[in-house]
C-alpha cells in the first residue's frame, strides 16, 4: 500500500512540473532557454569573424632593405621582411625523439652563428651544425623528471643558453659545449618568452608573474604578479624590450608596463570585458610586436589592437580574429587571420587596405579544420605553415596563394629563416629548405 501511494505522489510531482511548461522547472519538449524574454540586452555580443576579400585588387610592395635572419631575439618581435626567396627544396631533417602533444605547445628553435639548438621528448638538449650533424647533447634532467617530458623554451646570447621549462625549472649552459652553469626552480611552471638584457633575463610563468632573474647566479632580482587565472592555458605569452622598459601579456589578455631597474608597474590596460575563467582558458593573443611607439598584438576573439607605450591607451580596435605574430613593414601591418585571410593595415589609422583569401585552394569540406600557425615575409613572397602540415607560398603583391607544400600531415610550426635556410618544426624532426 505504501508503494502504490508513493507512486501516485511521485506520478502527481512529474505531471505538475515535467509536462506543464507553465511551470518552468522541468521541460523535455521546451527548455527554458527557449522562451521569450523581455528588456533582454546582450552584454558581451558575439563578433562576427572576417570571412570575405576585401579590395583584393589592390597591389602592394615593398622597398625596405630586408634583414637576413628571424629575430628570435629581438626585442621588438618583429621578424620584418626578411633576405629570403629560396626554391624550398629539401635539403635535411634534424631528427630527435617524438614529442608528445606537441601541437598543444610552441616550442622554438634556438639559432647561435650556423648552429641550431632544440630539444627532444625527455629534455634532452642537442645542438646541430649546418650539415645536420649533432654537435653536443645534455640532459641535466632526474629520473623522474624525464617522465614528465618537459617542454623547453630557449633564449641564447651566442655565450649563454638560458632554458626555461613547464615544470618550474630554469638553468644556464655554457653554448659551446652544453655545460651546466647554474640550475634553479621557480614556484610555477613557466609559459612564455624569454629576453635577456644586459646581465638580467625575463620570463613570465603560470601565475601570470613576471619574474626578473640574475644571469650569473640565476637569482631571482624582482618580479611583478598580475592577476591569475584558475585554468590555465598553453598558449605562449610574450613580452617586448622598449628603453629600459618591458612590455608584457598575461593569461587574462591584460598587457603590464614596468620598469626594468626598478621592477616597478608602470601602467595596466585590460583588452577583455569578462573575467570568466572559461573565457581566460580560451582566449589565444598573438605575441606582442613593437614599433618603439605603439604595441600591436591580436587575439581569437576578433580584436586587433594598437596601444600607445607612453600612456597604455588604445590607439585603435579592429576586428580580426587571429593569434599569430602579425609583421610590421615600413608603414603597414600584415596578419593571417585564423579562418585564412591575408590582411593588410595602415599601421597609424588601424585602416584595412586589403584582405585576400590564402586558403582558397583548400577543399571546403576541409578548411574549417585547418588554421594557420605562423608566417614570414621574405622578398618576394609570404611563408605560412598550417595546422595539417602544409607550407603555403603566397604572392606578396597580389596577396595570392601561388603554391601549397606538403611538409607532412600533422601540426607543423611557425616558419623561421636564418642564413637563407628555411626551418620547420615538426614533432620529430626539423626540415631544413633552401
Amino acid at each position: 500500500m505504501i508503494k502504490i501511494l508513493y507512486i501516485i505522489l511521485i506520478s502527481i510531482f512529474l505531471y505538475s512540473c515535467s509536462f506543464n511548461k507553465n511551470s518552468k522547472f522541468w521541460t523535455n519538449s521546451e527548455p527554458i532557454v527557449s522562451e521569450k524574454i523581455e528588456n533582454y540586452k546582450e552584454i558581451f555580443p558575439t563578433e562576427e569573424a572576417l570571412k570575405k576579400e576585401f579590395n583584393s585588387n589592390f597591389k602592394i610592395s615593398f622597398t625596405s632593405k630586408p634583414v637576413n635572419n628571424t629575430s628570435i631575439n629581438n626585442y621588438l618581435n618583429d621578424n620584418n621582411r626578411l633576405n629570403f626567396d629560396g626554391n624550398l627544396k629539401k635539403l635535411s631533417k634534424y631528427k630527435f625523439s617524438k614529442i608528445d602533444n606537441f601541437s598543444q605547445y610552441q616550442p622554438v628553435i634556438s639559432f647561435s652563428k650556423n648552429n641550431l639548438i632544440f630539444f627532444n621528448n625527455k629534455g634532452s638538449i642537442l645542438k646541430f651544425n649546418d650539415q645536420s650533424k649533432l654537435i653536443w647533447k645534455k640532459n641535466y634532467y632526474s629520473k623522474s623528471e624525464k617522465k614528465l617530458k618537459p617542454i623547453l623554451q630557449f633564449v641564447n646570447n651566442d655565450k649563454y643558453l638560458i632554458v626555461a621549462d613547464n615544470i618550474a625549472k630554469y638553468y644556464m649552459l655554457n653554448i659551446d659545449n652544453g655545460n651546466l652553469i647554474w640550475s634553479k626552480n621557480n614556484l610555477a611552471p613557466f609559459n612564455s618568452q624569454i629576453k635577456i638584457y644586459d646581465d638580467k633575463f625575463f620570463i613570465v610563468d603560470l601565475s601570470n608573474t613576471l619574474r626578473c632573474f640574475s644571469l650569473k647566479d640565476g637569482n631571482e632580482l624582482w618580479k611583478i604578479k598580475t592577476e591569475s587565472s584558475l585554468i590555465r592555458t598553453q598558449k605562449k605569452l610574450s613580452m617586448v624590450i622598449i628603453d629600459e622598459n618591458i612590455y608584457f601579456n598575461n593569461s587574462l589578455g591584460d598587457i603590464s608596463a614596468v620598469d626594468i631597474n626598478k621592477g616597478e608597474l608602470l601602467w595596466q590596460l585590460p583588452t577583455q570585458k569578462s573575467l570568466i575563467y572559461e573565457a581566460a582558458f580560451s582566449l589565444q593573443t598573438s605575441d606582442l610586436i613593437s614599433d618603439k611607439e605603439s604595441i600591436f598584438f591580436s587575439n581569437n576573439k576578433n580584436q586587433f589592437f594598437s596601444v600607445d607605450i607612453k600612456t597604455g591607451s588604445f590607439n585603435w580596435e579592429n576586428k580580426i580574429n587571429s593569434n599569430l605574430r602579425a609583421t610590421l613593414i615600413e608603414d603597414y601591418l600584415l596578419t593571417v587571420s585564423i579562418e585564412g585571410y591575408l590582411i593588410i593595415i595602415e599601421k597609424k589609422s588601424g585602416n584595412i587596405i586589403r584582405v585576400t583569401d590564402i586558403f582558397q585552394n583548400f577543399k571546403s569540406k576541409n578548411r574549417s579544420r585547418i588554421t594557420p600557425t605562423g608566417f614570414l615575409v621574405g622578398l618576394k613572397n609570404i611563408y605560412l605553415s598550417t595546422s595539417n602540415g602544409r607550407l603555403l607560398v603566397i604572392d606578396i603583391v597580389s596577396g595570392k596563394t601561388v603554391s601549397t607544400l606538403k611538409i607532412d600531415n600533422k601540426i607543423i610550426s611557425k616558419p623561421f629563416i636564418q642564413n637563407k635556410n628555411l626551418f620547420l618544426i615538426k614533432d620529430n624532426a626539423i626540415i631544413r629548405l633552401n
